[in-house]
């Protein structure tokens, strides 16, 4: 017990807060401060998505021209993900579908799938120990197709720059479904600029496209903001436990991505240089960008069996 202060939020906690005006209005949002200079929000009404991060002052993540959307705008036609797309620390994509608009089995698939946009049912956070918890559900679920439920939990360290999140997608239905779930981790300024270093170690990586193909050899190497930047993207094939990491010397600050590739065998990389897109996709996931046709097609698509249920972890580590 620390006699010096008359309340924890002196130093760190949970304060749960709305949003007010535009689209933006009434939204929740939970922001999380630790005793080490991390400080996040968590959109409640956008699956529990981490939004704004920061360590010690410095922004992390990156922000989109959109900002903050309700789910109430949300347009699942074709592309009209990107017009409430806020990006931030990371959006879940999934968790049926991740990539571009396609058809498969019969289903219209939209951008990303819908499980960005879903509000989560309830929540809880507390404090134990040296830890800040925090704990919700969202439900991906409805008449004669997938019936999932994600059960999220964040626990950050007090004293450290730590933050643990645990994932489990239950099938809660009658029939097999497709699961895909990614990451969506967005670096932005200053973390990310043209000094910035990133590794990802890997076993093999694939160019999306012909125009990524061009970039393979220089897809690590940072660059500054461009005007009319085409994006770039590459998979990489991970195995082990890996960690995936961004430095940026200028500001002295980093952040590292472990996981189990036995969970999350894939990590996308989204390397988009322009002026004010200037953003970088570190995304782990249990599948690649491409849509779940050609994901089927090309790559193994996994399924969850009915009553069925698989967690997924990822621990996000801030240095600096």
């Amino acid at each position: 017990m620390n006699t010096y202060i008359g309340n924890t939020l002196q130093l760190y906690g949970v304060e749960e807060m709305r949003l007010v005006g535009g689209k933006a209005d009434g939204m929740r949002i939970l922001r999380v401060r630790n005793n080490a200079g991390l400080d996040f929000e968590i959109s409640l009404d956008r699956c529990g998505d981490i939004a704004r991060i920061s360590l010690k002052g410095d922004n992390l993540g990156y922000f989109a021209p959109c900002g903050y959307v309700a789910p109430q705008y949300y347009d699942n036609k074709g592309a009209g993900f990107l017009k409430s797309f806020t990006a931030g620390f990371f959006t879940t994509c999934g968790l049926t579908q991740v990539g571009g608009p396609c058809e498969d089995d019969g289903e219209e698939l939209p951008l990303h799938g819908n499980i960005s946009h879903v509000p989560c049912e309830n929540f809880a956070h507390w404090i134990e120990g040296d830890e800040i918890h925090i704990r919700l559900t969202v439900r991906d679920a409805s008449m004669f197709s997938h019936q999932l439920v994600l059960e999220r939990e964040y626990v950050c360290k007090i004293n450290e720059n730590v933050l643990y999140l645990t994932d489990t997608v239950k099938n809660i239905g009658s029939r097999q479904t497709p699961l895909e779930l990614l990451y969506h981790c967005n670096m932005g300024y200053p973390l990310l600029s043209e000094n910035a270093i990133v590794e990802i170690p890997c076993d093999e990586v694939i160019a999306k496209d012909a125009l990524s193909e061009s970039g393979l050899e220089t897809r690590l190497k940072m660059e500054k903001p461009q005007r009319g930047y085409e994006e770039q993207d590459f998979f990489y094939k991970m195995s082990g436990k890996p960690t995936v990491s961004i430095f940026n010397p200028d500001i002295q600050k980093s952040l590292e991505m472990s996981f189990d590739a036995k969970e999350l065998g894939w990590v996308t990389e989204w390397k988009m240089m322009g002026e004010f897109e200037y953003v970088l996709g570190l995304e782990p996931g249990n599948c690649v960008p491409v849509g779940r046709e050609e994901m089927r097609k090309s790559f193994n698509l996994e399924f969850l069996d009915p009553q069925a249920e698989k967690t997924f972890h990822v621990t996000f580590r801030f240095k600096g």
